[in-house]
Formats: C-alpha cells, structure tokens, sequence
C-alpha cells in the first residue's frame, strides 16, 4: 500500500506523527511501526510454541524405537507378572492371558500411535502456516520500510514506484532463514553485499541490485525522470512508448495483474 504524500512531497503524517498508507479500497490508514514489530514478535513466539510441541510429540514416538514386535513384548512382560508369590502358572493360565494381554496391548498400541502421528501432522501444519505469516510479515515490512522508496533519503537507487508494486514483482527474490532476510538473484544464487565481501546483502541492497539487473529499471527509478511511477504523456504511454496505468487501475488489479504490469515496465499515474 502506498505512502500519502502532502503537496510539497514530503510524507503525510497523521495526530501522533505516524506515516500515512492508502489501502487499495482507497481507505486511509497510519502505519505504526512500533505495533508492526510487536506482531513481529507475537509470531515468533507462536512459532516456536507449536515447533516445541512438534519435537515433544517427536519425542514421544521414539519411545518405540527399538521394539519390533511391541505385542509380543508385552506379552513377554505380562509372562513375568503372572508369577504371583512364587507359584508359576500353569502353561495353560500363561497362554491365557498372554493372548489377553496381547490383544489390550495391540489396541492400545496402535491407538496411541495413531493419536500421536495425527498430532505430529496438525502441528506441523499449524507450524508451517505460522512460519509462513511470519515470513510473509518480515518481507513485507522489508518493502515498506526500504530506503529505495523514502525520497527524503536519497538513495542512489531510490524507486518511483510504491512498495507493494516492487514486492509483488520483487518479493519472490526474499526468503526468510534463520531469522534473517536473504535476497536471491534470477538465477537462484544468492546476493552478496557489495560493501561487505563475504557477508550476504541486507535488505536494501539486495532489493538495489535486483533492480539494476532488471530489464525496465528505467521505468521504475526516480533518477530516470519518472513522477509517482511513470513519466505523462505521449498518449498514454512514457518516453519510451512503454505502456501508462492509472493509480485506480492499478489498485483494482489482483496481485498476478500487477506483477504482469510491471513485467511489462507500465507506469502508474496518479
């Protein structure tokens, strides 16, 4: 979602000084950062709730490890426990109730591993969907705080298109791991930092160099001529015939229609 922006440029900013987003249904809407990193942090902790009760539930299934035959080993302790005040049963009586023995314990057996293996499953299918909002989170935040979008910055690869623009073509280069952002290039290698040889690229200069190794760069920097994502004029179309879409055209798009848009190198006019 775009920043609003007051008349002379700078950042709108609401009563308690918070930036300004315009929600694509046209709703306004402050962006506190402060509440976005506690969200940040709620998820992280969720996460690792449930991956702790994934390993416990791990945990538990390996107390079968090692046995084969779990009936007949219970059957062979049941054996033991019919020793009663030093009289043995008779063969009769032992096979009696090993059978017995066996059948509860099979039962028993089978229903714990079955409650214990559909745990497992829902755990890590409520781990794997936390880690997902967790990381789509992270990224999305990454895009919306960058300096390559805040013209008061003046990043040499400052953007004229709005955030969620360069993460709906750009946000598949981000994957989160260990915590951390990691930019990949088109090739699936991933993006060392310039200024820190070894050391992989944060995120500002990941998003840097994926964009000076696009095809329409041109179109989408500032330093290209371009005003709020793409320069007026020639029938609809920016100085270098590439096609011009308006900021409600823009918004109505799914997030598909706006990764082919801006494939394409459009610019968005307000």
């Amino acid at each position: 979602m775009p920043f609003k922006y007051n008349a002379d440029g700078t950042i709108a900013l609401d009563d308690k000084k918070l930036p300004i987003f315009i929600h694509s249904n046209g709703t306004e809407a402050a962006f506190d950062a402060e509440a976005t990193l506690g969200t940040i942090s709620r998820l992280n902790g969720e996460a690792k709730a449930h991956r702790e009760a994934k390993e416990a539930a791990e945990t538990k299934l390996k107390s079968f490890d090692g046995i084969e035959d779990g009936v007949a080993a219970l059957a062979a302790l049941n054996t033991v426990k019919s020793l009663s005040s030093g009289e043995l049963k008779t063969a009769a009586q032992v096979k009696e109730i090993q059978d017995a023995a066996a059948k509860t314990a099979q039962e028993q057996v089978a229903a714990q591993a079955k409650a214990s293996a559909q745990q497992l499953q829902e755990l890590t299918a409520t781990l794997e969907k936390r880690t997902n909002e967790l990381n789509n989170h992270m990224i999305g935040g990454g895009f919306t705080g960058s300096k390559l979008f805040n013209k008061e910055a003046k990043h040499p690869s400052q953007l004229a298109i709005p955030p969620e623009m360069a993460r709906a073509y750009f946000g598949g280069n981000f994957k989160v791991e260990d915590g951390k952002m990691v930019p990949y290039d088109a090739a699936g290698n991933k993006i060392f930092s310039p200024t820190r040889p070894g050391e992989i690229a944060d995120f500002d200069e990941g998003l840097a160099q994926l964009v000076a190794a696009c095809p329409f760069k041109e179109q989408i920097l500032a330093s290209s001529g371009a005003s709020g994502g793409g320069a007026q004029g020639n029938g609809g179309k920016t100085p270098g015939g590439k096609k011009q879409i308006t900021r409600a055209e823009y918004d109505a798009m799914d997030p598909m229609a706006r990764a082919g848009a801006m494939k394409e190198g459009a610019a968005i006019v307000d």
